[in-house]
């Protein structure tokens, strides 16, 4: 079966949400309130979620791999979460306060237990908004102007990281030396020139660039997982923090997805490596938006109000310009609600993460099975509770440019018959798993997996 002729029967299957779309265009743009949310021909509308299920205008019924892309790892609704809501409004009786709550020192000190090297932290609303304060710190810590972010990894929609995420091998330049090539409109010549791009697992390359360039450069950026699911080596990532250190360049390890995904400490204690500077988001705000900042005490504390002024304070008796102090303020940072389930969600991962990693490694063991009876060979690379699937006839996928050897005509297929099965993923992305997805639910997906593969 043809991809236009499975995205035919979609349409059929999927009708309230085609009309859905078609009215959302009419006052939003491009009809989606985030472009990862698109693909073609028209992306689903759910109306309820429950557990590992996702349920669509046409009551359709799906098994949710893609959970909101990372942060559900309890599932939809789990019940304590729920409960957390209620009595937070019930002890509280509002949403928010506008001042410093004891949430917010709690909650930190929980985030510490699990990340050591977090010796102060802040609260952002977004994963994006955290790795933007990460790259603003070293900015004002170092004195220099230029970032260097990894080929393929991607760390949130601003200016300064919005390069190479999904570049075009043909214009990416030497895969030693890559080429920083732009992923948006709007983006100045002074962004490409400040952000330089680095080679993952490669070491040696990324020693070369840092050292010809290590008085401009102010950090690393980098994802300990590219994409959520190829793995930096242990090698490369002790490597390169023994290179920073040397160098005098900040480390910044982007655990947005990682984050309680691969371990409770994250992927940081995987392999064994303390950055400066971490971004966390998705799972620890059970649902809601939440990003965190933390890092060594010398680097965060350039932001206390206590040492200087505050651009919105309206005292001219300042103690000192306001540019001495590194700015970082949000109405919504600490929200007490969202620290509230964020401090649940962490309390019950304690004891089901090591179930999940293991269901996730039961699903890909599956999945590589299921194509190998039908004598296709596919790599299911991944670290924790996520991973992707690759058609490939490569034996291990370690970079972005490899991934992009694969067979994407057939993956594309199996994932729209796939949704036509019962089984939801955006085409093309990566598989996120939570506590809801049980054994008999990775045994359904399984044989959603037949039933579609004989579609095509």
């Amino acid at each position: 079966m043809t991809l236009e002729a499975l995205k035919g029967q979609y349409i059929a299957q999927t009708a309230k949400s085609g009309i859905a779309f078609k009215k959302a265009v009419e006052s939003i743009a491009g009809g989606v309130s985030a472009n990862v949310k698109y693909f073609e021909p028209y992306p689903l509308f759910m109306k309820r979620g429950q557990g590992a299920q996702v349920t669509d205008l046409d009551d359709n019924t799906y098994v949710d791999y893609v959970l909101s892309y990372g942060p559900l790892i309890l599932g939809h609704g789990r019940p304590e979460i729920l409960k957390t809501i209620q009595e937070h409004f019930l002890r509280h009786g509002t949403m928010l306060y506008g001042t410093p709550h004891e949430m917010e020192s709690t909650f930190a000190e929980k985030i510490k237990s699990y990340f050591p090297g977090m010796e102060r932290i802040r609260y952002t609303n977004s994963g994006t908004e955290a790795t933007l304060l990460c790259i603003r710190y070293a900015y004002a810590y170092t004195g220099r102007q230029k970032i260097a972010k990894i080929e393929g990894h991607y760390h949130g929609g601003f200016n300064q990281v919005l390069f190479s995420v999904n570049p075009d091998l043909s214009k990416a330049g030497d895969a030693h030396n890559p080429v920083s090539l732009p992923e948006s409109a709007g983006l100045t010549a002074c962004d490409r020139a400040n952000t330089l791009v680095l080679p993952f697992n490669d070491l040696e390359s990324c020693t070369e660039i840092l050292t010809r360039q290590k008085d401009e450069i102010a950090a690393v950026i980098l994802e300990p997982v590219l994409a959520g699911y190829i793995p930096a080596t242990r090698e490369f990532m002790t490597g390169l923090r023994k290179v920073t250190k040397r160098l005098g360049i900040l480390m910044i390890l982007d655990e947005v997805k990682t984050g309680f995904r691969v371990t409770m400490g994250g992927a940081q204690k995987y392999y064994g490596i303390t950055p400066d500077l971490t971004a966390l988001g998705k799972v620890i705000g059970g649902g809601f938006p939440i990003g965190i900042v933390g890092g060594r005490k010398d680097v965060l504390m350039q932001a206390s109000p206590v040492h200087g002024s505050d651009i919105l304070n309206v005292d001219s008796g300042h103690n000192s310009s306001s540019q001495e102090v590194l700015f970082h303020s949000g109405t919504y940072n600490g929200h007490p609600l969202i620290l509230s389930v964020g401090m649940k969600t962490l309390e019950i991962l304690e004891t089901e993460l090591p179930g999940i990693i293991s269901r996730t490694e039961s699903l890909k063991e599956g999945i590589r099975s299921f194509y190998a009876t039908h004598g296709i060979r596919v790599l299911t690379p991944g670290l924790g509770t996520m991973f992707n699937i690759s058609i490939t006839g490569l034996d291990a996928i370690t970079q972005y440019r490899d991934m992009q050897k694969s067979d994407f005509e057939l993956r594309k297929k199996m994932d729209y018959a796939l949704l036509l099965e019962g089984v939801y993923n955006k085409p093309g992305n990566r598989y996120n798993l939570s506590s809801a997805h049980t054994d008999a639910v990775i045994e359904s997906t399984l044989e959603a997996y037949e039933k579609a593969f004989r579609r095509l």
